[in-house]
């Protein structure tokens, strides 16, 4: 309990868990702001309390949240409002079935962070994604990565579980995996191109967070050195093969037409 208020008082710049994620989204929505002269338009699918949204909103962005929980849609107004910025920050129940309805014009910027894991049609998603951007406009995607989960079960010594998690369709290591798919790089790639989406960005986060005992972590000194780790992982290509063992996998992907 005490690690997870240390996580939540962390900004998002700084948390282990969404720092490498953020400075890329950050950097993209900076380009892309340049490039069209004007704040963007932003969809976070199944956006929550607002973890991505508040922020992208403080720096100017005006961000819709269609997320399927009126409890995480109540702490997200709750979290605009202390921000600030309740006025760029829009709230609304649905998912990707609901977007061509509740998205009115086309947005420059999508977060799908931690969402195909859980819906019925991974493709269909992304697919609905693509359709509610704007030319030009860019899709940040978080999606839980394969050879984590390989990688955790055979350091516990649950080594059929691992050579499950690794040969099965789905990237699970039994019935009680708590996470309904995982996926590989080639496979997010795939289908990004299937739905007209070109991958620009790619990279594995937390490689070693979620392995890193917590009595590891037990000054703030401790953590910092861990997250310098990760960033250097994700912003050199010489260490991309790390990457792969990510239990997050980041990709940016542009629509070109």
């Amino acid at each position: 309990m005490a690690e997870e208020q240390r996580i939540r008082r962390s900004g998002i710049d700084s948390s282990i868990r969404t720092a490498a994620v953020w400075q890329v989204v950050a950097a993209s929505t900076r380009r892309q702001q340049e490039e069209l002269g004007r704040a963007l338009r932003v969809l976070d699918l199944g956006g929550g309390s607002g973890g991505f949204a508040v922020p992208l909103a403080k720096a100017g962005h005006d961000v819709l949240v269609v997320e399927p929980s009126p409890d995480a849609l109540a702490s997200l107004s709750r979290r605009a409002g202390e921000a600030g910025v309740s006025e760029r920050v829009h709230g609304r129940q649905g998912d990707s079935g609901t977007l061509t309805d509740l998205v009115e014009e086309p947005v420059d910027l999508v977060c799908c962070h931690g969402v195909l894991e859980y819906v019925d049609d991974p493709g269909a998603t992304i697919g609905a994604l693509r359709d509610v951007l704007a030319p030009r406009g860019v899709v940040s995607l978080l999606v839980a990565q394969r050879l984590a989960a390989v990688l955790s079960r055979a350091l516990a010594g649950q080594f059929d579980a691992a050579r499950t998690a690794l040969v099965s369709a789905d990237g699970r290591w039994g019935e009680d995996d708590p996470l309904p798919r995982r996926f590989d790089v080639e496979q997010i790639h795939e289908r990004l191109v299937t739905s007209g989406l070109t991958p620009v960005s790619t990279q594995g986060v937390r490689v070693f967070t979620d392995l890193v005992p917590s009595a590891s972590l037990d000054s703030e000194a401790d953590r910092a050195s861990l997250l310098a780790l990760e960033q250097a992982v994700a912003e050199r290509s010489a260490a991309a093969f790390l990457g792969r063992l990510g239990a997050g996998l980041h990709v940016l992907a542009v629509r070109a037409d």
